[in-house]
């Protein structure tokens, strides 16, 4: 894959410029594509946990399995996310992972990232970043399951998103594609499919969002952020310039 369409290259770039050299070690992460369809398993929690991978295309989600038969989903992967940082130091897969929707996928050994962090300074500290990052996405839905309504985490949800494909995706406009379903938005919002769905309804009734099968409009981000009660110190406004007075590596 070329770097100039490279979505992982994009992701890290969110954080800090890179130099062609650092472009063409992230691009190598990506030399292997599988293509996955909707409802792969990627692995399985309790599974050896010995490679990571990057999501090129389509979205996955973490979850764990609750002895009542039920799940909780984690997280949501865009394309240019690496899957399964926050394993690096176990030996077992603490989440498994699932494909939304059909799409790509590249697997790599831990080794590799080893090989990275000793080829690169700035792709070691973006990384790292990148995995700070998704452990305060998990600590803020913590906070939004336990003290928000259920419309607040619904619109608090579409609000992350929006924020965060417009990461990779700077020119989607005011629309974005959201290829859940109401019982995966459930599984991660702690609601049942209809309150899902009549909470979509109320939303739209109300001019917050204009939802037409997986495509959802946002005529006034503003307006979504205040019913979220929304604080975006966790995604792009708060993250701290790397290496701020340094050129990128050659």
């Amino acid at each position: 894959m070329a770097p100039e369409e490279s979505c992982i290259i994009r992701h890290f770039e969110h954080y800090r410029r890179l130099s062609p050299k650092e472009k063409e070690i992230l691009a190598s992460l990506e030399k292997a594509p599988t293509a996955v369809s909707a409802g792969t398993t990627l692995w399985q929690e309790g599974k050896a946990a010995s490679e990571f991978c990057t999501l090129s295309a389509g979205w996955a989600y973490s979850y764990r399995n609750l002895d009542c038969g039920s799940r909780q989903i984690m997280e949501i992967f865009l394309p240019g996310d690496i899957i399964g940082l926050r394993e690096f130091a176990f030996n077992e897969h603490l989440e498994g992972v699932t494909m939304i929707e059909d799409g790509t996928v590249c697997y790599f050994p831990h080794r590799r990232l080893l090989e990275l962090f000793r080829d690169s300074l700035t792709l070691t500290t973006v990384t790292f970043a990148i995995s700070n990052r998704q452990q305060a996405l998990l600590c803020e839905r913590l906070v939004t399951l336990a003290r928000h309504s259920a419309r607040q985490r619904l619109a608090h949800f579409l609000h992350e998103m929006y924020i965060r494909l417009r990461q990779t995706m700077p020119e989607g406009g005011p629309s974005f594609r959201l290829p859940l379903s109401q019982q995966q938005l459930g599984d991660l919002l702690g609601l049942t499919p209809v309150h899902v769905s009549r909470t979509l309804s109320a939303m739209s009734e109300d001019g917050l969002i204009y939802r037409n099968h997986h495509t959802i409009n946002v005529p006034d981000i503003k307006a979504l952020a205040e019913e979220a009660s929304f604080n975006d110190l966790y995604l792009n406004t708060n993250l701290r310039p790397l290496f701020e007075d340094a050129p990128p590596e050659s």
